[in-house]
């Protein structure tokens, strides 16, 4: 799949142009297409698409609020590029706000709830698509945190999975970081169905550092 296979898929959709074009440039940054630090230029992506390049631009701006282009004044867009200290605080922060999603979730999950995140999970075990692992990854933890209705908290978590899920699709394709993944995914899972808070959150606490920690490790070896 390329960039001019995303834009016809999303220009099918009803939606306004420039979260359409997001979109599209969104995936083929997550997919590889286009690779970190590679210049985006607005012009042919502009006609990529069809369009001018003002909906271009807005698009860009969205993806730099989600951390995955940076803009500057002179040379124009680029993909951005993950540090490891950058992975480091985004896993931090990520920990504290997904610990305090699922303590506020935990009480009010309804067994619709629980069968969703069991049904994404047996999902999961059927495909190795590095793509859609880390799509199914990122399921799986918003089932487990949107019976927290706290909108703009989870938002802010989905930001974060955005930032480094280029760098978590390289990890799942590694079949012991997925089998790994979805043993713990599987734990987390049961002590959510006991309602056992203080298991739960011990359980995710591990899970997101040591998912950090090997992110980490790859970006220090590759810089």
């Amino acid at each position: 799949m390329n960039l001019h296979d995303l834009a016809a898929n999303v220009l099918q959709q009803q939606r306004s142009t420039p979260d359409l074009i997001a979109d599209a440039l969104r995936e083929a940054i997550l997919r590889g297409i286009f690779q970190e630090g590679q210049s985006l230029r607005q012009d042919e992506i502009a006609t990529q698409f069809g369009v001018s390049r003002i909906p271009v631009r807005e698009a860009l701006r969205q993806l730099e609020a989600e951390g995955l282009v940076t803009l500057h004044l002179n040379r124009g867009a680029m993909v951005s590029v993950l540090t490891a200290a950058e992975a480091q605080e985004i896993c931090e922060i990520r920990s504290a706000l997904e610990v305090q999603a699922i303590q506020l979730a935990i009480p009010k999950f309804s067994t619709a709830d629980l069968e969703k995140a069991a049904l994404i999970l047996e999902t999961t075990d059927q495909t190795t698509d590095a793509g859609l692992l880390a799509q199914f990854n990122w399921e799986f933890h918003a089932a487990l945190y949107t019976s927290a209705e706290r909108p703009r908290l989870l938002a802010m978590i989905k930001n974060l999975h955005i930032n480094c899920d280029r760098y978590v699709r390289m990890q799942m394709a590694q079949m012991d970081y997925q089998e790994r993944s979805q043993k713990e995914h599987y734990q987390l899972l049961d002590a959510c169905k006991q309602r056992d808070t203080k298991t739960a959150v011990r359980l995710l606490k591990r899970h997101i550092d040591a998912a950090g920690e090997q992110l980490v490790m790859y970006l220090l070896q590759k810089s």
